[in-house]
């Protein structure tokens, strides 16, 4: 036995633990200036038909940084 696995021996593995994020968007008052899908840092928005919507909830880390751009107070991240 190396050194390496004595050290190892006794720790746990970590569990990823996958919440999912529900995000949402009122489409009558966003105006569609793609404010949140440039800031977001996990690229969550996608503009569609003028209006923001959302590309992929699950790559949303919570971080709400959509929610405090959005001129119009449209988004809602839970």
């Amino acid at each position: 036995m190396g050194l390496g696995s004595f050290f190892k021996r006794g720790k746990k593995e970590k569990e990823e633990v996958v919440e999912e994020c529900h995000i949402d968007i009122n489409t009558d008052d966003c105006d569609g200036c793609e404010k949140c899908s440039i800031a977001c840092p996990n690229n969550v928005f996608i503009l569609v038909d003028e209006v923001s919507s959302v590309r992929d909830a699950q790559v949303c880390k919570r971080c709400r940084v959509c929610v405090a751009i959005c001129p119009n107070d449209c988004i809602t991240v839970n």
